[in-house]
């Protein structure tokens, strides 16, 4: 499915019976371009209702590095050819490109009973259970989020809630060129190192680290079966 066509399913308005409330749709969307995608979490976020179904994204996106709401360009060192785009997340500067599986969770969290530090908590939780299954010890910092292992970042956490809906979400390194990364201070953080999964003993695909990543998010982000 398009990311278009993702943004129009927000479907049923606030109003419909909770017993109406569907099971959580995931959708495998490939390699799509960041601004659209960002756009259509926006739109699915401002039409959905009561009774809309959380959805979760799995995705790629094509090279480019994103700004926080309130992110520092000083943290831009080198950005050379690839795009910048400034957005609505919480936090400082990443990036994104091929190799990365990129997990946009849609959720009522009004809903699942989850305050935003629980919500962002419950993502990185969902990684480190994933690692675990490899054998990767890794860990979060409450106070630099996303998940760690042995000093270097494994995956990156940002979010944004409106109207109780979360979108954006997270970004776990499976198998691509880290060296953008030397090109900005990752979320903020001077000589912050990058490491990724495939080096680890971890999935060497985005595909086979979604699929393993899945019931872990289901399980922490407390989502019916």
């Amino acid at each position: 499915m398009s990311v278009q066509a993702a943004s129009v399913a927000a479907a049923p308005r606030a109003g419909s019976p909770a017993s109406a409330i569907p099971a959580p749709l995931v959708r495998h969307l490939g390699r799509v371009e960041y601004e659209p995608t960002w756009r259509a979490m926006q739109s699915f976020t401002a039409q959905r209702g009561a009774a809309t179904a959380d959805e979760i994204w799995f995705l790629e996106h094509p090279p480019v590095f994103t700004l926080g709401v309130s992110a520092s360009r000083a943290h831009l060192l080198a950005p050379g050819d690839i795009p910048v785009v400034q957005i609505d997340r919480g936090g400082q500067v990443t990036y994104h490109g091929p190799g990365q599986l990129v997990v946009y969770p849609l959720i009522d969290l009004r809903r699942a009973a989850l305050g935003v530090r629980d919500f962002v908590s419950a993502l990185e939780r969902a990684v480190i259970d994933l690692a675990a299954d490899y054998g990767i010890a890794a860990s979060a910092r409450r106070e630099a989020p996303g998940v760690y292992v042995e000093g270097r970042k494994l995956a990156s956490v940002g979010v944004r809630v409106r109207r109780g809906g979360s979108y954006h979400g997270l970004a776990l390194n499976v198998a691509l060129d880290l060296a953008p990364f030397e090109r900005i201070n990752p979320c903020g953080y001077t000589g912050l190192l990058m490491t990724q999964l495939s080096e680890l003993g971890g999935p060497c695909t985005v595909d086979d680290a979604a699929r393993a990543l899945e019931p872990h998010l289901r399980r922490t982000l407390r989502l019916p079966p």
